[in-house]
C-alpha cells in the first residue's frame, strides 16, 4: 500500500531511531546510560498524582471534556502567568488547553500555513516544528541557531522573497538543544520583525521553569508580543508530567481561536482529570519545582566537570537539562554517537540529527542519576579518540 507522499518528506524521527538502537544493545545485554530521550526520570510529586487520582472517581469527569479546557485549569494557568511572568491573560479568549504541547505544535500550521506557505524554523531544533509544517503542505525554511550569535537566529540573513510569504515562525528559549536563553532586547527584536512581516510567532516554552540563575523571560512578557503571537507552555517538564498530556497555549486570541478550530476537528480535549491534577500542580506549593532545579544543577556540574577534565569543550548550561557539547577532534556528530554507544554503551543525541547547523556537537540529557552519570564519564575517559 502506498503511503502519502508527505510522508516521504519527512525525515526518520530522530528519537525514535535512537530508542531502537539503544533496544538493540539491551538485548545483548550491553549496560547502557541513555542520555538520548529529554524524558524526566523524577517521579511526578505526589500531591500531584493523589490529585489526580481523586479526580478520576469524579463521575463528572469521565465524559469528553471539549473545549478549552476546564474554567479552573485556564484560572490556574492565568494566575500563574501573572505571578511568574506579570503577564495579564483572558482566561475566555487568551488560554487554551493542549494534549502537550508537541500536539498544539503539530496543530498550529494546520490552522494558518496554506500549500506554499514558508514557515521558519531554528536549527537545530525539536523535529516536530519541521513535521508540522511538512504535514501542512508549507515549505520548511531553516534558520541556523550558532554559537557566534549566542544561538539566536538572524533575521537579517533570511531573504525578503522568504519573508514575504512566510506565515509562522518557530521559536524556543530556553533553547533546546543548545540551552541557550533569550534576552528580553532579542524578544523585542522579534516582535518588531514579526509586525513588520506579518509573520505569526509561536514561542515554545517548554523548559522555562529549568534555569540555574536567572528565571527565563516569557515571550508574552515584552510589549506587543501578544498582538503577533502565542507561547505553548507544557507541565510535562516542570512537573515531571511527561506522560500525563497536558499543556497549554495562550496569547492572541484570534491565533487561540484558530488553534481551536483544528484541535475541535481533531480530538476531544484534555481529559478534565488530568486538567485538575495540572490544577493542582500550578496553585499548590512549588518547592518540587526547586528540587528539580537542584538535582538537575547537580547532574550537570558532574557530567560538565568530568567531561572538561576529559578535555571535552562545551558551554555550561544557563537553563534546560541538555548539555550541548562539542565533538572530540574532527569526528562527526553522528560518528562520535556511535563510538560512545558502541565502546562505552553510552546513548546520546547526535546534533546533526536536529539540524544542519548541529553538526560538530552532541547531546546529553540530564535525565540520568547522578551515580550513572559518574559511571559514564569515567567510561567515556577511557575511549582514545
Amino acid at each position: 500500500m502506498l503511503t502519502a507522499r508527505r510522508l516521504k518528506e519527512l525525515p526518520p524521527y530522530l528519537f525514535i531511531q535512537i530508542d531502537k538502537k539503544k533496544k538493540e544493545l539491551l538485548k545483548k545485554g550491553v549496560d547502557i546510560i541513555s542520555f538520548g530521550v529529554g524524558d524526566p526520570d523524577l517521579p511526578t510529586p505526589e500531591h500531584i498524582v493523589k490529585s489526580g487520582q481523586k479526580a478520576l472517581e469524579n463521575p463528572a469527569f469521565h465524559q469528553y471534556p471539549f473545549g478549552p479546557g476546564m474554567e479552573t485549569f485556564r484560572r490556574a494557568v492565568a494566575g500563574w502567568y501573572k505571578k511568574r511572568f506579570a503577564v495579564q491573560l483572558d482566561i475566555d479568549k487568551e488560554i487554551h488547553s493542549l494534549i502537550g504541547s508537541k500536539e498544539g505544535i503539530g496543530h498550529m500550521p494546520l490552522a494558518f500555513v496554506n500549500p506554499g506557505d514558508y514557515v521558519l524554523i531554528p536549527e537545530p531544533g525539536y523535529p516536530v516544528y519541521m513535521a508540522s509544517t511538512i504535514f501542512a503542505g508549507g515549505k520548511p525554511y531553516q534558520i541556523p541557531l550558532l554559537k557566534e550569535n549566542n544561538f539566536l537566529p538572524d533575521f537579517k540573513k533570511i531573504p525578503k522573497t522568504v519573508l514575504n510569504k512566510t506565515k509562522i515562525m518557530f521559536l524556543n528559549y530556553p533553547n533546546n538543544p543548545t540551552s541557550a536563553v533569550a534576552t528580553r532586547e532579542f524578544f523585542k527584536q522579534v516582535v518588531e520583525f514579526a509586525g513588520k512581516y506579518d509573520i505569526i510567532v509561536a514561542h515554545d516554552a517548554a523548559y522555562s521553569e529549568i534555569y540555574y540563575s536567572e528565571p527565563p523571560l516569557s515571550f508574552l512578557s515584552v510589549p506587543g508580543a501578544k498582538e503577533t503571537g502565542v507561547e505553548l507552555h507544557s507541565l510535562s517538564k516542570t512537573y515531571n508530567m511527561t506522560g500525563w498530556r497536558i499543556a497549554w497555549v495562550c496569547g492572541n486570541s484570534e491565533i487561540i481561536k484558530g488553534i481551536s478550530t483544528v484541535k475541535d476537528n481533531y480530538d476531544s480535549g484534555v481529559f478534565n482529570a488530568v486538567q485538575q491534577a495540572g490544577v493542582t500542580a500550578l496553585t499548590g506549593p512549588q518547592d518540587c519545582v526547586q528540587r528539580m532545579r537542584e538535582i538537575y544543577k547537580e547532574r550537570r556540574d558532574i557530567l560538565c566537570e568530568g567531561l572538561k577534565d576529559s578535555g571535552w569543550n562545551m558551554n555550561i548550561p544557563p537553563a534546560t537539562f541538555y548539555v550541548w557539547v562539542h565533538c572530540p577532534g574532527k569526528w562527526t556528530s553522528t560518528k562520535t554517537a556511535e563510538i560512545l554507544i558502541e565502546k562505552a554503551g553510552v546513548v546520546v543525541t547526535p546534533g546533526v540529527g536536529m539540524g544542519p547547523s548541529g553538526e560538530g556537537y552532541i547531546r546529553f540529557s540530564l535525565t540520568v542519576d547522578k551515580e550513572r552519570i559518574r559511571e559514564a564519564v569515567e567510561r567515556i575517559k577511557k575511549i582514545k579518540w
